[in-house]
């Protein structure tokens, strides 16, 4: 089918659509996966590639694999045909291989012939070689080209599967931080320390104030090391985090889900961010979400002691 041909198909004719948190096997079973050597761990999420053999059958007009916003970004190597990349509401035709922002949702239309090898970054290695600010590169697909060199995307395209081209890239950005600069390894080594902290300990009220004080930094350099090397504020970061752990472990054990785990002083305070967070951009117009809203209604039931009347937080909205 040509590009523009599958492009009005996707706006007139639903397809079906795989969304992160609620189809998870989808995501576990048909996509490679693996995370970084402890030298990368800091940088790297993981490695991924799609393995699609096993859906064209069952889906010949292709299907949508959907993500909530996070932090960190994605560098796409398009191993196959060209695809369909819509970030927030504007629809990409990706022929070659692109950087990807991750604050906004994203929704990847396949088709038969798709095939994606991905690198999901905490932080990129690329800020030991040159200076970028990815607060630059918020709202678009880039070429892939700006940050890595052609020679090396080029390697990982003919090497033979999944596990040589994570050989390929490993040995790649191990090279790279070797090469890093005092200016780029300290706004690296604050972000990386506080962004590891929130994750680690559930702690998302420290303010920012507080994280500037402990990194000896100023709030407004804090600021832009956050700007810089993850493409958004102090603030932002943590509260993309923040909800994406809770609405994560509230999908997956909604029986031991509890607002006040990950710092929400009331269950109005979470439901709020969380209807903003699966409503928002791309994905405004999934349903599935009901279910996760009705499950957040469920656990402000069993907050309410009997004999008490529901305040308009508890309420069901």
């Amino acid at each position: 089918m040509p590009a523009a041909s599958y492009l009005i198909y996707l706006t007139k004719r639903p397809i079906l659509r795989h969304i992160e948190f609620f189809h998870s096997a989808h995501f576990e079973k048909n996509y490679h996966r693996t995370a970084p050597p402890k030298e990368l761990a800091h940088f790297v999420d993981f490695f991924w590639e799609t393995k699609f053999e096993s859906l064209w059958e069952k889906y010949p007009k292709g299907f949508s694999d959907a993500l909530f916003p996070n932090t960190g970004y994605t560098y796409l190597i398009n191993l196959g045909t060209p695809f369909v990349m819509q970030v927030s509401n504007k629809k990409f035709e990706m022929r070659t291989d692109g950087f990807l922002p991750r604050p906004h949702a994203i929704e990847c239309f396949h088709r038969i012939g798709n095939r994606l090898f991905g690198i999901k970054f905490k932080i990129s290695p690329v800020l030991f070689l040159r200076s970028i600010n990815f607060a630059e590169y918020r709202n678009y697909i880039y070429p892939l080209s700006y940050l890595m060199e052609q020679k090396i995307i080029d390697a990982v395209k003919k090497a033979p599967g999944f596990r040589e081209r994570v050989d390929i890239l490993n040995t790649y950005f191990i090279g790279i931080i070797k090469q890093q600069s005092n200016d780029s390894k300290r706004a690296i080594r604050v972000v990386s320390s506080i962004l590891q902290h929130c994750d680690k300990k559930n702690d998302f009220s420290t303010s920012v104030e507080l994280f500037a004080a402990r990194n000896k930094v100023s709030v407004r350099s804090l600021h832009r090391y956050f700007e810089t090397v993850t493409s958004l504020s102090c603030k932002k970061a943590i509260q993309v985090l923040r909800i994406r752990k809770a609405v994560q472990h509230l999908a997956n054990k909604p029986e031991t889900f509890s607002y006040s785990s990950y710092g929400y002083y009331d269950h109005s305070h979470f439901y709020k961010h969380m209807r903003e967070f699966l409503k928002r951009d791309a994905l405004r117009d999934i349903q599935l979400h009901l279910l996760l809203l009705k499950k957040a209604r469920q656990q402000s039931s069993k907050n309410v002691k009997p004999g008490r009347k529901k305040t308009a937080g508890q309420a069901i909205r």
